[in-house]
């Protein structure tokens, strides 16, 4: 920490009031039709609406306008990871968007040295705000978030998610195939964020997902941890960080309840995870 400019409670009250205008904006463009206009990345089935270019468009103005001068990486325009103030997701779970599914968030998280020091996600549709600090706790709608206590993994609840690209995506699938007769089940629901932040309160006892980005989980993986949950992410982009030496893959994220967690792990390993 260099000065009360980076008080990590200040820093989250500013990624609230970000994340909130970005999701009562996104409100609107739905109403406009934005979620029509389509084009896609990485592969046919990698979608970006022009609600998604808007949208980071209208944070960085904000943060701007809130912290002047401060470097901002977002999924859509991109900058420079290694010194990036703002981490921002605009719609995490843009395909759930397109086709009219309510679990989409917007994700805005300050990080100092490639690390989260606060951040909040904001589901548009429900209009639920999840937010942490570092040191200062998670909560959800202002009420304190606590993970699950869970000790046995046959009767957890594990959610989870596939790449858009497909010879990975079959990969996962084979794992996941193996994970789910020893779980109580597994759910997908197209949002890492909403997933990560469903750990933060217990809806879900542990997620385990590979090939996400810094801007899926800078945000809700510092909720999660908040909350009292094990999380287990890669570096940021850049970050002369190896990933942890744990056999899941250099770009897996796990968060789990404590009771569970090193089940999960050795779970995901025995069903390939590091071959993901």
């Amino acid at each position: 920490m260099d000065s009360a400019h980076d008080d990590p409670t200040a820093l989250r009250r500013t990624a609230e009031q970000v994340a909130g205008q970005a999701a009562e904006h996104l409100r609107e463009l739905r109403a406009e039709g934005a979620a029509r206009a389509v084009r896609t990345k990485t592969s046919p089935t990698d979608v970006v609406t022009a609600a998604d270019t808007a949208l980071e468009n209208l944070v960085r103005t904000r943060l701007a306008e809130l912290r002047p001068g401060e470097i901002v990486y977002g999924e859509e325009a991109g900058g420079d990871p290694t010194a990036a103030h703002w981490v921002v997701d605009p719609i995490d779970g843009t395909v759930n968007y397109l086709y009219g599914l309510p679990w989409y968030a917007v994700s805005v998280a300050a990080v100092r040295g490639g690390e989260p020091l606060a951040g909040a996600v904001v589901e548009p549709a429900s209009g639920r705000v999840w937010s942490a600090a570092v040191d200062g706790g998670a909560t959800l709608d202002g009420t304190p978030l606590r993970v699950g206590e869970e000790t046995e993994l046959a009767q957890s609840l594990i959610g989870t998610g596939f790449s858009y690209r497909a010879d990975r995506r079959a990969r996962q699938a084979r794992m996941a195939a193996g994970m789910l007769p020893r779980v109580r089940d597994l759910r997908r629901a197209g949002s890492a964020a909403l997933d990560l932040c469903a750990v933060a309160a217990g809806w879900l006892d542990g997620y385990l997902e590979h090939g996400l980005s810094w801007y899926d989980w800078a945000a809700a993986g510092l909720i999660a941890r908040e909350a009292g949950a094990v999380v287990r992410v890669p570096g940021p982009p850049g970050a002369a960080v190896a990933a942890p030496d744990d056999g899941l893959g250099a770009d897996a994220v796990l968060a789990a309840a404590p009771g569970i967690a090193g089940a999960l792990t050795a779970l995901a390993r025995d069903c390939g995870a590091g071959e993901v």
